[in-house]
């Protein structure tokens, strides 16, 4: 049985669709930093906004099938957006950029963890 994207809630699709857009716009912004280093920088910024341009083909229907159809309200949407943004971040700092995994960014995750908690609650 082949699942199509259509059957998946729509909760889930803005979320999906919010990692893959996620994962240009971290690489638009900060992959120069590897693979451009000596390239100038309005060459690095070019192909960063190609990379980008792939990211916004994403992300305006992720937010609008989860403000439309998922009921996400605003708000919700962009906390879940920086929720997603550290998420990526992390691994394609540590690993890809080699950079050191810092405790910083768990006291980060449990700031964003309490973002998520009063955008996600019910008053």
């Amino acid at each position: 049985m082949t699942a199509t994207f259509s059957s998946i809630p729509f909760s889930l699709q803005t979320i999906l669709l919010l990692v893959a857009s996620n994962l240009f716009m971290t690489m638009a912004w900060y992959g120069h930093l590897k693979n451009l280093a000596t390239a100038p920088w309005y060459i690095a910024a070019f192909i960063s906004w190609g990379i980008a341009l792939a990211e916004y083909l994403l992300q305006v229907p992720a937010n609008r099938i989860g403000f439309q159809q998922a009921g996400f309200s605003v708000g919700q949407l962009k906390i879940m957006q920086e929720v997603i943004t550290l998420a990526v971040f992390v691994p394609f700092a540590v690993f890809y950029l080699k950079q050191p995994l810092k405790l910083d960014y768990l006291w980060a995750a449990l700031c964003l963890a309490g973002a998520v908690y009063f955008i996600f609650r019910n008053p």
